[in-house]
């Protein structure tokens, strides 16, 4: 959610940032006119209730023949204030809606859609190969690793069973990451996967891509699409304290993703699913430390995209893709050689003061007023990240050499035969 002062002092950088997104401009002054609308009604309603305050003095000094009158004044003034109220209501109702039609303002990000990104840097040699490399499903299940068929059969489509070392695999990336991001600072966390509607709406997520998302319609609760959802509202409606710096936390939980607009899309294999792990890492942190936050988190996902040995690219995100809660973002692209081009491994987002001003998390200043804080994530390991490991480093007898960072996770094993 955007601030309205900010949006008062800067309408211009509010629709130049639509515009970037590709989303409507003339948003920002429907928002302007009912904030207007609010803000006469707030004032109208204050000042009902003031002189209502006054009839209770001038009832009780009034003479017995003076009081029906000002007593059938009063009456019809608390109707006026009950009208006033109800405006007042109608008004912030109104400014609500348009506000949750806006994403946030848009940090530095290329104008454009989804193949609008700018390359940021390209790291490691794209691998390749004197033997004729297998895609990852192939690799794993002649490994007998994965096991999609029987995936579709107890789940349906884009659900699999991970087996053996192919679940010990990706069991040693995650512990690799949780083992990271602890020294790092961050406070280990295993998130609940259910979240309230009100938490789903708080981090942005029931907007344009709200079909993406599992609705448990009995309870009118929603299984979460990342560790993200969870740990945004782990402070919601708090008054966190950023005194000794941010607040850093990683999640280890179950994703859920319909994958509703991937009809035909990635059908081979395990690149989109409807299940997966993964570990998010989350920061709360004051406004003006947020960029700082951020490479900071995209330096992580460097140190273990490193560590899995695998060649890579960063990517600025355009604003069109950039989701309604980020106002930057930044992708991590793993090389997958027989698709000849890099696939999304990671992401992490700037959502600035967005998510907070909606689920009202707040910290106090050096004068001890309260301001709102600013929110970060960054993805550190997920399932997908197997098809980079087990595709990069497949050999030519069909095995794959495991990572050396991940060996310790595995009992030394060094390579996943079959």
């Amino acid at each position: 959610m955007i601030d309205l002062k900010f949006l008062r002092e800067n309408p211009d950088v509010v629709r130049e940032s639509q515009r970037t997104r590709g989303e409507d401009p003339s948003l920002v002054d429907k928002l302007l006119a009912a904030d207007e609308t609010r803000r006469d009604a707030i004032q109208k309603a204050d000042q009902l209730r003031q002189e209502q305050n006054g009839f209770g003095k001038k009832i009780g000094q009034a003479s017995p023949a003076e009081r029906p009158a000002l007593i059938e004044e009063s009456t019809a003034l608390k109707a006026r204030l009950k009208d006033a109220e109800a405006a007042q209501r109608d008004a912030e109702q109104a400014v609500f809606d348009i506000q949750m039609q806006l994403g946030n303002v848009v940090e530095g990000a290329p104008a454009g859609g989804e193949d609008d990104f700018v390359v940021v840097e390209e790291v490691g040699e794209k691998t390749t190969f004197d033997f004729e490399p297998k895609d990852h499903l192939d690799i794993a299940e002649n490994l007998d690793i994965l096991d999609m068929e029987r995936g579709a059969k107890v789940s349906g489509s884009r659900f699999y069973f991970l087996k053996g070392l192919g679940a010990q695999l990706q069991l040693a990336m995650m512990n690799l990451a949780a083992q990271k991001a602890i020294e790092h600072g961050f406070t280990l966390m295993i998130t609940p996967v259910i979240v309230r509607p009100e938490t789903m709406q708080g981090t942005g997520f029931l907007g344009q891509h709200s079909d993406e998302i599992y609705y448990l319609q009995e309870d009118n609760q929603y299984l979460v699409g990342t560790s993200e959802v969870a740990l945004a509202g782990y402070h919601s409606d708090e008054i966190i304290d950023l005194s000794n710096g941010p607040l850093h936390y990683a999640g280890w939980s179950s994703c859920f993703r319909r994958e509703a607009g991937s009809y035909g899309k990635d059908t081979r294999g395990i690149i989109r699913v409807h299940q997966f792990d993964k570990l998010e890492m989350f920061v709360y942190c004051k406004p003006e430390d947020a960029e700082a936050q951020h490479q900071a988190l995209l330096n992580m996902e460097r140190d273990m995209l490193a560590a899995i040995e695998v060649p890579y690219r960063i990517i600025d995100i355009a604003g069109g893709d950039l989701g309604s809660s980020a106002a930057r973002k930044f992708d991590t692209e793993a090389w997958i050689p027989t698709q000849n081009t890099y696939r999304e491994l990671t992401s992490t987002s700037n959502c600035t003061t967005f998510q907070a001003r909606r689920l009202k998390i707040r910290y106090r200043d050096e004068d001890g007023r309260t301001q709102i804080a600013a929110t970060l994530n960054g993805t550190l390991a997920t399932t997908r990240w197997l098809v980079a490991i087990l595709e990069n480093h497949q050999q030519a007898d069909g095995s794959v050499i495991i990572p050396a960072a991940l060996r310790p996770f595995m009992g030394g094993i060094e390579r996943i035969t079959k």
